[in-house]
């Protein structure tokens, strides 16, 4: 990416970032100011809203304790401002409302109201963490109607948006790898963002061991995602190369001399690397369209040129619906498919909701998921 326009992308995110937490504090400040909670008040706001992009920034210099713990940290408020945010929001709406037409009812006191407030963000927050570590496995049954040659069915765990880094760490990778592993799977895939950004924390806790753990006769494969490129793409795939995982870039490989696995470079690459990935005709042109072909492609544009080069299955990551509600009314905004399965023509088309998450660990109104892919070839 263009360093100007780098700098000019974090510095618009961080100001609005600032602005949202200025008018989230100063909702609470109205509670709190001239009391005993003052003092703590500011302390835990200015910690809890600078720790993110403050244990980011540390990451980068040196690893730490440190550093983990404000990501941590940092990762939670980011759920939490959401919810405040909206709540906030809602209060003032109300407030405004009461104003032309009185409806608040006498002596609701505002420590009542956030204390309310306070309860319901939390509860969301935890029971979003839960949610987050129970990846529920989906099922998806295709029939091809192509000749599989020496391959008549196919088993395959797809498992998109891992994004391994301090959040996603080992015991939580431990927990995919184990529910692949109940699968049985004849091949895994992995359509982007294996790791979140920074390849340090991955390399400190020695994840591509827990990922040389995953068994399948045909291996692990995987494609680049928006993030290997914000984290440095050519360390990532290296890392994942050098434990097990197969990294296909612009590029496709033959299974069993049966089924073609094609895999796309991100979109980011011309953001990040001022390369431009080759486009899907160019890669189909070395791919015999008569054998069953499976594409990854990590975001979800233009899924009608999977339909066009004759592609039977895509598979595809990138949204998580959203990951917090109500962000998943953006993503379906933006994106043919948010989540979910649809067919065009003859072409199976899947958007995973993927199993791990980006920033807060915290999942409202979707859940993880490991897909369960059964093939048969007709």
């Amino acid at each position: 990416m263009n360093q100007w326009r780098f700098i000019l992308f974090f510095s618009i995110v961080l100001s609005l970032y600032g602005l949202l937490n200025f008018y989230i504090f100063v909702h609470g400040w109205g509670v709190v100011q001239g009391s005993l909670l003052e003092e703590p008040y500011l302390v835990l706001f200015l910690v809890f809203s600078l720790s993110f992009v403050g244990g980011r920034f540390l990451e980068r210099v040196r690893l730490s304790w440190l550093s983990s713990l404000l990501v941590w940290v940092g990762a939670f408020w980011l759920a939490a401002m959401v919810y405040f945010l909206l709540a906030v929001l809602a209060i003032d709406l109300i407030r405004l409302v009461n104003y032309l037409v009185p409806i608040i009812p006498d002596g609701l006191s505002k420590e009542v109201v956030a204390a309310v407030v306070c309860s319901v963000v939390v509860g969301i927050v935890v029971l979003g963490h839960v949610n987050a570590l129970t990846p529920r496995i989906k099922v998806l049954e295709f029939t091809i109607p192509k000749n599989g040659h020496r391959l008549q069915t196919l088993d395959i765990a797809v498992a998109s948006d891992i994004h391994l880094g301090t959040i996603v760490c080992k015991a939580r990778l431990e927990r995919i790898v184990a529910k692949i592993n109940e699968l049985k799977p004849d091949l895994v895939l992995l359509p982007g963002d294996v790791i979140d950004e920074d390849i340090g924390p991955v390399i400190k806790q020695n994840l591509g061991e827990t990922l040389r753990k995953i068994q399948a006769r045909y291996g692990v494969v995987a494609i680049t995602g928006n993030h290997e490129y914000i984290g440095g793409v050519d360390a990532a795939c290296k890392y994942l190369v050098e434990h097990g995982v197969s990294v296909l870039r612009d590029s496709s490989v033959k299974i069993e001399d049966s089924v073609y696995i094609v895999g796309r470079e991100d979109r980011a690459i011309g953001q990040f690397a001022r390369r431009k990935r080759k486009s899907l005709d160019e890669l189909m042109a070395s791919v015999d369209v008569s054998c069953p072909v499976i594409l990854m492609d990590h975001q979800p544009f233009k899924l009608d040129e999977a339909e066009r080069c004759k592609v039977d299955l895509q598979l595809s990551g990138h949204t998580h619906h959203g990951q917090l509600w109500p962000f998943n009314f953006i993503t379906r905004s933006i994106y043919e498919v948010s989540w979910g399965y649809t067919k065009k023509g003859s072409t199976h088309i899947y958007v995973s909701s993927g199993v791990g998450t980006w920033g807060p660990p915290v999942r409202t109104g979707n859940r993880p998921e490991i897909v369960h892919l059964k093939l048969r070839f007709a």
